[in-house]
């Protein structure tokens, strides 16, 4: 066959060709991604400031932070956006603005940029300001608000700028449960620190190492102080993902406080085999490890590890809410409307049906239904007596 070795020219030049219209219309998509620009979450203007030039913007979390940039990542740092805005009297405002993988992460890194000096104020999701610096977030979004100069409507106009903030779906929308648990006696504000990494809980004065805590198996931890007879305590909440990892858990934190017997006979500290040095008071409830650290005494720990208890909630997947499908009332007065709708069927078919056999009589006398046939049926006279023979 001739035509062979010509036809096996032309497919090895079609799949050549088509490998090469693969490859750059990959390459444009992939050009087209890159050339998009991603969403500006800052607005243009808000409450009489309007934004002066550009806004920068970035995904690395050393430009939106360079000291803490390994805890931003922890937290779930997708994206970094700043401006500045301007009103008509001068002033300027510098709006900074930090995106996460989900609330968790904007209401963590909200609690770890927070700090006791700050007030609280009603802006977003939370908020806390100092002087001219208004910390807030919402959704996934953390917002560093610095003003040249307060007014008395600043507090106002941040509250329309976080109206405006696109919000998460689903539920990266939902906050962590564990800071509820912190108990509200003798607390100090703004202590509270809610950590999903080491970086982040190697910065606070934690009464138990990363190490220990071990974050690798699920571990969110949350620290508060409290005030107690001799100065501040410091209270660990550490949650894991089932109650066994949490027991588990416990037993290494119990094994790590340093011996009290001979001190010679202690081994020395190392990062797989950490020794706490200072006395702790801890317990589990549920998957959760508390440990209370600090001038405590034995009667104030007791009392504050008791204030924390593990409530177990039940989720039930199916809907409980009442539905017209789901309601018995509604049922039966769907069945009543039924019955009243075929009376009414049942009615106007009689009504029809005389109604018809009227018309019938009028317009066709002896025809139809009154014919002298069809009136005459058979007697057999039983009353009448027999004929004589």
């Amino acid at each position: 066959m001739a035509w062979f070795p010509a036809y096996s020219v032309f497919m090895k030049l079609s799949r050549l060709i088509s490998g090469l219209v693969l490859v750059v219309s990959m390459a444009g998509i992939t050009v087209a991604k890159e050339a998009a620009p991603s969403p500006s979450i800052l607005p243009k203007q808000f409450g009489g400031w309007q934004i002066s030039g550009s806004a920068r913007t970035s995904d690395d979390p050393a430009i939106a932070d360079p000291v803490n940039a390994a805890v931003l990542k922890e937290y779930g740092f997708t994206g970094f956006e700043s401006a500045t805005y301007i009103r008509d009297d001068g002033r300027k405002l510098t709006l900074k603005a930090a995106t996460f993988g989900d609330a968790s992460g904007a209401y963590g890194s909200y609690t770890y940029y927070k700090t006791p000096a700050m007030l609280i104020e009603k802006i977003g999701d939370g908020a806390a300001s100092m002087n001219e610096r208004v910390l807030f977030y919402r959704g996934n979004i953390l917002v560093d608000a610095v003003f040249q100069k307060l007014s008395a409507m600043s507090a106002a106009e941040l509250r329309e700028m976080a109206e405006s903030l696109p919000l998460p779906s689903g539920n990266t929308r939902n906050l962590p449960g564990l800071p509820a648990y912190l108990p509200a006696q003798s607390y100090v504000k703004n202590t509270a620190k809610y950590v999903v990494g080491s970086a982040a809980l190697r910065n606070l004065d934690a009464p138990i190492p990363a190490e220990l805590v071990d974050f690798n198996a699920g571990a969110e931890v949350v620290v508060g102080n409290y005030n107690s007879s001799g100065g501040e305590a410091t209270l660990m909440l550490i949650s894991y993902p089932t109650p066994q990892i949490a027991a588990d858990h416990l037993r290494r934190i119990e094994a790590a406080r340093q011996p009290s017997s001979q001190p010679g006979n202690s081994a020395p500290a190392t990062d797989a085999n950490p020794i706490l040095q200072a006395p702790i008071f801890d317990k589990r409830t549920g998957p959760i490890v508390v440990v209370a650290a600090g001038p405590l005494s034995q009667a104030e720990a007791k009392s504050l590890l008791a204030s924390v208890n593990y409530d177990a909630n039940v989720t039930w997947n199916e809907n409980t809410y009442f539905t017209k499908r789901d309601n018995l009332a509604n049922l039966l007065v769907n069945v009543i409307i039924l019955c009243f709708i075929i009376i009414g069927f049942a009615l106007v078919a009689g009504v029809a049906f005389g109604g018809i056999r009227l018309l019938a009589k009028r317009l066709f006398p002896d025809r139809v239904f009154d014919q002298a046939q069809n009136r005459e049926f058979i007697s057999l006279h039983l009353s009448e007596r027999p004929p004589k023979p």
